[in-house]
């Protein structure tokens, strides 16, 4: 059986975010993720991609890169003996300081998404600041790895009916999380694995951050974790 995690919307598109072929255990990784942004029904309120519904067991891993990349090299090396392909939320200036790690991430399989240009807060900018923004952190990025960006995660977690309808525009699904490691407070490993195992459930979105204390070295238990436990 293979690892992936496809997810078809209405219309039968599919969109892949993220792979982990395990072939042998019980808990399997990766993600998909659906075309079309949700709206409620009780309101005009534009709502991201928290998880994915599914009853496979699937988890989908997703990085944000904001400040260094020195650990870029061991955390594609992980993924890559794991035959994990996570996703790499990139924001424009990390993208101008590291456009190597940028193409080493790309050329190894990895996904990268878009995590604004700056880092601003989003919520507080107009459409049109929030289009110029998006569209400069994408140029970034596709002129390094020459594929068309798929994925927009907000700086902070933010979003709203503007944020989302920009991306829409630009063919982006916004993309949260509902499993969230803190590592970037610092937490240890041990620490970081059990707030997964508490959370993590079928369809799943972990979000976790490179340049952090203890991400890049407690990885592969991470990984050894997920593949391991029963959603």
């Amino acid at each position: 059986m293979s690892g992936k995690f496809f997810v078809l919307d209405s219309k039968k598109i599919l969109i892949s975010i993220l792979m982990i072929s395990v072939l042998t255990i019980l808990c399997f990784i990766g993600s998909s993720l659906v075309n079309d942004t949700i709206e409620t029904a009780m309101t005009d309120r534009l709502l991201p991609i928290y998880s994915v519904e599914t009853s496979e067991k699937k988890v989908a891993i997703t990085f944000d890169c904001a400040w260094g990349a020195d650990d870029i090299p061991s955390i594609i090396n992980t993924l890559e003996s794991n035959d994990v392909v996570a996703t790499f939320f990139t924001v424009g200036t990390w993208v101008d300081k590291f456009p190597n790690a940028v193409k080493n991430l790309s050329e190894s399989g990895m996904e990268i998404g878009n995590h604004s240009n700056s880092h601003a807060h989003v919520n507080k900018m107009s459409y049109g600041e929030n289009l110029e923004d998006m569209t400069k952190c994408n140029d970034k990025i596709e002129k390094i790895t020459g594929k068309e960006v798929k994925f927009y995660r907000g700086p902070y977690g933010e979003y709203n009916n503007t944020v989302i309808s920009v991306a829409n525009e630009l063919n982006m699904n916004v993309i949260q999380w509902d499993v969230d490691t803190l590592d970037y407070e610092g937490k240890s490993v041990e620490e970081m694995c059990e707030r997964i195992k508490k959370k993590i459930r079928n369809g799943s979105i972990i979000l976790m951050h490179n340049d952090t204390k203890h991400t890049a070295e407690g990885l592969q238990q991470i990984i050894d974790m997920i593949q391991k436990c029963r959603l």
